[in-house]
């Protein structure tokens, strides 16, 4: 049982250990995924990450439930990123950049996720409306702070601009030489007030 420190607070409990593993794998999949795709060998993820085979399936059974768990890591990450980038940037507008920055890493990693969930059912779909709730709010929000620090034309919707995003990213898989980043970054000036 932990103790209360001098300033009369229980210290915070740290990760339990199969969670600290979880996360392990999760980094793994994620430096795996974004060089090889979801159809990366779960034998490497399990080496990047330093665990057993037995490990990784102990806690994510199927290849689907470990891209499933991959994919709302990135999303979680991904809308988390949102309010502290607010927080902390130089402006709005520099703010709703870096956020772009981070959805255009989170879509170049998702190659081959529809393959992946076609085994699960209703997989894809619940995860296509996971990402949805949470990264749209965040996106709205960021957009409306720009709007209202007059950075940017009102008027863009959230979802609008994120499948603007994602459309620029989609030739990233067949082409090594396209980057969607260049793309991006007029789109995005494209929404500069003035």
């Amino acid at each position: 049982m932990p103790t209360a420190g001098q300033s009369g607070k229980t210290p915070p409990r740290g990760k339990r250990a199969d969670a600290q593993r979880n996360e392990q794998v999760l980094l793994a999949a994620a430096a795996v995924f974004v060089n090889s795709g979801v159809d990366a060998p779960i034998r490497r993820i399990a080496a990047e990450a330093g665990v057993g085979m037995g490990t990784i399936y102990r806690h994510f059974p199927t290849r689907s439930d470990l891209v499933v768990a991959f994919y709302r890591h990135q999303v979680d990450a991904c809308a988390q990123a949102g309010p502290t980038l607010l927080a902390e940037a130089d402006s709005p507008f520099a703010a709703l950049r870096a956020w772009v920055d981070l959805f255009v890493d989170f879509l170049v990693t998702k190659h081959g996720l529809a393959k992946a969930m076609q085994s699960d059912g209703g997989g894809f779909d619940a995860l296509h409306a996971y990402f949805l709730d949470r990264l749209v709010p965040v996106c709205a929000r960021l957009l409306d702070a720009a709007v209202e620090a007059g950075e940017i034309e009102p008027g863009t919707p959230p979802q609008e601009l994120m499948r603007g995003v994602g459309n620029l990213c989609i030739g990233r898989n067949s082409d090594p030489d396209y980057d969607p980043r260049r793309l991006v970054a007029l789109l995005l000036r494209g929404l500069r007030a003035g």
